[in-house]
């Protein structure tokens, strides 16, 4: 019995003079179980904290001029679903995709709404994704099955967005067309982003304008042109005193119409005349 005690003693003070020794493993084992112990209750245990994100797709900053995705692109990132972390839980989950194309060059200006898995940083409204810093005006990269692309977080809410779109009747006008474009414009003719169908046309017409240009031997002349002349239903979404068009073009009076394709006609140069 005694020899058995004096054993286990010696072994408990080899141990503790092993311990003494090697203290750096000690701390070694110590982080990596503290570790451990904080990725299983963050994984497994806590709440996740969820907020809602809208992003403007491209690459780096939101400055940055970058080529647009093209329409095989669009059509990945519609099909992107939900990207789950290590335990299976979502850590990003796509809601919504729009998408409005860029001057008819094939490429497209493209707004998802997502659903982000992150971190609360302190009680300032800062939150980490992926062991970054996000806000609004900030980047984010996302990884799905199918597809992986980056972009810029426009709106950042911790509850879903309340976005309210209306249906505005407006006149579109442009001097000096080319002669094919009046035929090329068909009633009924529409461009849809997504599901939502955003821009409809009802109805269409042809007229003249005169142009009046001062000689330099001070005579005056008078041209006329045609003017070309269209009436449009647009879904827009009302953001205080202004109607916007693609999440960035105000629709108002005077200014030129951006981002509207149909199924057989390009918009350029049109400029509004009116908004109803």
């Amino acid at each position: 019995m005694k020899n058995n005690r004096k054993s286990r003693n010696a072994k408990r003070m080899s141990f503790i003079s092993f311990l003494k020794q090697n203290y750096f493993l000690l701390i070694f084992v110590g982080c990596i179980g503290f570790v451990g112990v904080v990725s299983v209750y963050k994984l497994f245990v806590a709440k996740p904290t969820y907020v809602y994100a809208k992003i403007k797709v491209g690459q780096g900053m939101w400055w940055a001029t970058t080529q647009r995705p093209s329409l095989w692109y669009v059509k990945a990132i519609q099909q992107a679903g939900e990207q789950k972390d290590l335990s299976g839980k979502p850590l990003v989950k796509l809601l919504d995709v729009s998408y409005y194309p860029y001057f008819g060059s094939g490429q497209y200006d493209v707004y998802v709404t997502v659903q982000l898995k992150v971190s609360k940083v302190g009680n300032k409204g800062t939150y980490n994704f992926n062991r970054e810093t996000i806000g609004v005006s900030s980047p984010i990269d996302l990884e799905f099955p199918n597809v992986q692309f980056s972009g810029t977080i426009i709106k950042l809410s911790e509850v879903p967005f309340k976005e309210s779109y209306v249906k505005k009747i407006i006149v579109l006008v442009k001097r000096v067309p080319f002669p094919w474009e009046y035929e090329q414009i068909e009633i009924g003719d529409s461009q849809k982003s997504g599901e939502k169908e955003v821009f409809i046309i009802l109805d269409k017409s042809v007229g003249e304008t005169a142009d009046t240009t001062l000689l330099q031997q001070g005579s005056l002349i008078s041209t006329s042109t045609n003017l070309f002349a269209v009436k449009a239903q647009i879904l827009v979404k009302k953001e205080e005193e202004n109607y916007v068009f693609g999440e960035e073009y105000v629709i108002a009076p005077g200014r030129v119409l951006q981002g509207v394709a149909t199924s057989k006609f390009t918009f350029s140069d049109y400029y509004i005349t009116k908004v109803e």
